[in-house]
């Protein structure tokens, strides 16, 4: 259902970031190159030599200290960290939306959070490639916490990301409402390519049989034209960091807001519910009262539903994590059931 781990900065002492302390510095002629297909710029990005050099040469214009860099071997971008403060991000010129998406919520969320997100330290721009000097977070990523945390806490943690995309909704949109696709385009969009992508990436029969009546539900349960919030869409462990003292785990920060749209607050329900309620009733009170709803009625697990199937990069098979869900559930209705239990 969602992208993992997109740009995702890890604690200093994870491992996760490849260290290129040492690395020389050959400050040339050497321009970033231009890409007309995603595949082409992932060879170019796995290939750290090619690029290094460059975004050491801007870190350094931007007088950054590039003793010892760090280059995100996961994510979407070029992203290098350097020590424990800064994070270079550079975005090709095929994913300008995303820098334009990361800067417009970053200044947008700027002191309207709860907790810390990412601050702009200096933007740019090289051989048409737009960059951000972002501040690093202090905290350890979500994703290595999260497995080992017990019940109380992981319930303790979706309380708080529901209150978190609360708050992030409460903030006013500004320039964010002029991202497009608009709500009411993308959602009509991906209900007429929902059965076909569903069907390409494998899922059961007896679920996509459900399909057609859950998209008719779907046009009535999914306001198209209400007043919209933003959305972050990735509400994962791989986009947050938590600080675990004393027995006790909280959200220390929250980062990667590529994918920032403007649409209907129920959206960024999905990420939590997929990939850490895990279909346990108390994780999921817990993530829906830090929202606001205080019941779980058939309509909004109708809605849920029909979200989840229609998210921009929704992938049942490989993002819903209960495990055996597909013997649990002989169609949608049981399926939401099992997802969002009471």
């Amino acid at each position: 259902m969602l992208r993992i781990a997109r740009d995702a900065p890890t604690s200093p002492a994870s491992g996760r970031d490849a260290p290129f302390a040492g690395f020389a510095l050959m400050v040339s002629s050497q321009t970033l190159p231009q890409f007309t297909s995603p595949h082409s710029f992932r060879a170019f990005r796995s290939d750290p030599p090619q690029w290094l050099p460059i975004a050491l040469d801007i870190a350094r214009s931007r007088g950054i200290d590039v003793a010892s860099p760090h280059v995100f071997s996961t994510g979407t971008n070029l992203v290098v960290g350097f020590s424990d403060k800064l994070i270079l991000k550079i975005f090709p010129p095929l994913l300008r939306a995303q820098f334009v998406s990361e800067r417009g919520s970053l200044t947008q969320l700027k002191g309207r959070l709860p907790l810390p997100i990412p601050e702009i330290v200096a933007e740019g721009e090289r051989d048409g490639w737009p960059y951000l000097v972002i501040t690093r977070l202090t905290g350890t990523l979500g994703s290595e916490v999260w497995p080992q945390l017990p019940e109380a806490q992981k319930e303790r943690v979706l309380r708080q990301i529901g209150e978190t995309i609360a708050a992030v909704q409460r903030a006013p949109l500004g320039p964010l409402a002029r991202i497009e696709p608009r709500w009411s385009e993308f959602m009509r969009a991906q209900m007429q390519g929902c059965k076909a992508r569903h069907t390409r990436l494998g899922l059961a029969p007896k679920f996509l049989a459900g399909l057609d009546d859950l998209l008719r539900d779907a046009a009535m349960l999914i306001p198209m034209d209400a007043p919209p919030v933003i959305l972050i869409g990735e509400y994962i462990p791989e986009n947050f960091l938590l600080a675990c003292s004393d027995d006790q785990c909280s959200l220390a920060g929250l980062f990667d807001f590529g994918d920032v749209r403007a649409g209907w607050r129920d959206y960024d329900l999905l990420g939590p519910s997929a990939f850490m309620a895990a279909g346990r009733p108390g994780r999921v009170r817990s993530l829906l009262e830090g929202f606001g709803y205080a019941k779980l009625e058939f309509a909004l697990k109708r809605r849920l539903m029909a979200l989840m199937l229609l998210h921009q990069a929704s992938d049942l098979n490989s993002h819903i994590c209960i495990e055996g869900w597909q013997d649990q559930a002989n169609d949608l209705l049981e399926l939401q059931e099992l997802i969002w239990a009471e």
